[in-house]
């Protein structure tokens, strides 16, 4: 089984992530790559209606698992009783992908791509004094002034995101795809 490449994005809240996502994922699966993405949340989702089959599987009949099938694809829902972290969903779940990029787990060992909007937080999560800071692949900000000793994407350069997405494969961790 081929290795899969693992990449995070991370910021504060309304920074963007979902959006470098999106794109990132999109543009890798023009380049012909296999895609996944992880999105860490802080509450319960719910992907499914009060009263529906698939949500009377897990509601009622609580079912440890339960995978649903419509056409064009599937959600498996599943019981847990602790957060796992991100490498160890993609190696469960996710290994047959090229790359997987995660949104969310700050405090995970996977490099970050920081999204940092000034007009809603005024300093970024990136601090080079951490002993984390190397883990930080880039930042993508509106702040002009802001200088850091990582690579600074600016939202308002153009052509900034090719080399963002071609140094987010090149730095994302690579795990072995065996299960």
């Amino acid at each position: 089984m081929a290795a899969t490449r693992v990449i995070s994005v991370i910021g504060k809240k309304d920074a963007g992530k979902t959006s470098l996502v999106v794109a990132l994922s999109a543009e890798f699966v023009k380049r012909g790559r296999r895609v996944a993405t992880i999105k860490h949340g802080a509450h319960p989702a719910d992907v499914d209606e009060p009263g529906t089959d698939t949500y009377r599987h897990y509601h009622e009949g609580l079912a440890g698992q339960v995978l649903m099938e419509f056409p064009g694809g599937r959600v498996l829902f599943e019981r847990t009783t602790q957060d796992a972290d991100a490498l160890t969903l993609v190696q469960r779940y996710l290994h047959d992908a090229e790359i997987v990029i995660v949104e969310g787990y700050k405090r995970s060992s996977v490099p970050r791509i920081e999204v940092h909007r000034r007009r809603q937080h005024h300093q970024p999560l990136y601090d080079p004094s951490s002993p984390e800071a190397g883990q930080w692949v880039a930042l993508v900000t509106d702040d002009d002034a802001l200088r850091a000793a990582i690579p600074v994407f600016r939202f308002s350069d153009t052509g900034w995101f090719v080399a963002l997405a071609q140094r987010a494969w090149e730095h994302a961790v690579i795990i072995d795809g065996a299960r």
